[in-house]
């Protein structure tokens, strides 16, 4: 905006010069939040900075933070919302701040949500930033962004697509397997077969929200037969643990 609109606008009311705040080319307009997941305080709400502890919203979340602690393979399923990839990270932050173990590797399907995106250019974790950006965006909630690359350049924190799995050992390793649901069986089967000494696997998806056939997706039989071992925990998140907006609830509901 030209000084000479910005005086334009101002005289005619158009505009608050408070929202601003001193720099004649940036405006701040008020946020008002109208929704929280967490219950509201006696005096303020939450500040939106860093929490270092993260704590269960629900009965379900709780189960599979207890889960995690006490099993090296835990499979989360539920619908969109419930917090699984949120929670499998910090955890996984969590045990390597703890020196429980020595580096976090984060997997993820490279499939497409319905459509094809086409040619993506540049090398190879240019072309896979796009489908692996959830797990940046709960790894920087979690840690700064300026320690994320640190230690991705370092080898202590890798995020890899599936199709780079097979053949490895991962020992001494907190490992994640998002989106689960576009997993077929034979890639799982060879995921969790990954798993090495001192290693603890967290698996989650939606098997409701697969963008592979149904036939094709593997979460759901893997889970089935997976329950009957006892060292492995199957934990099923359900709408009522969805810390999203509350429409999500209801949409899922109805859809």
């Amino acid at each position: 905006m030209t000084k000479r609109a910005l005086k334009r606008q101002l005289r005619e009311g158009a505009l608050d010069l408070t929202e601003f705040d001193g720099n004649p080319r940036i405006r701040r307009l008020p946020v008002q939040r109208t929704w929280s997941p967490l219950p509201q305080q006696a005096d303020d709400e939450r500040d939106q900075g860093y929490v270092k502890t993260v704590r269960p919203m629900s009965e379900g979340q709780k189960a599979m933070m207890e889960a995690v602690d006490s099993h090296n393979l835990v499979l989360a399923l539920g619908p969109a919302g419930t917090g699984k990839t949120y929670l499998a990270i910090s955890k996984a932050v969590e045990a390597l701040e703890a020196g429980k173990v020595g580096r976090i590797v984060l997997s993820r399907p490279a499939v497409e949500a319905g459509e094809s995106i086409g040619f993506l250019p540049g090398d190879m974790e240019d072309k896979l930033a796009p489908y692996l950006r959830p797990l940046y965006d709960a790894l920087s909630d979690r840690l700064s962004m300026k320690r994320v690359r640190a230690m991705m350049a370092e080898g202590i924190i890798e995020i890899a697509p599936v199709g780079f799995m097979r053949g490895r050992t991962l020992n001494n390793a907190f490992v994640v397997i998002d989106e689960a649901q576009n997993c077929t069986y034979v890639q799982l089967k060879m995921l969790l077969t990954r798993l090495g000494w001192h290693s603890t696997m967290v698996v989650t998806g939606d098997p409701a929200q697969s963008d592979l056939l149904p036939e094709l997706s593997g979460l759901g039989p893997v889970a089935e037969r997976l329950e009957a071992v006892g060292n492995i925990a199957v934990v099923r998140l359900a709408e009522r643990d969805i810390v999203r907006h509350p429409l999500v609830a209801e949409m899922l509901g109805v859809l």
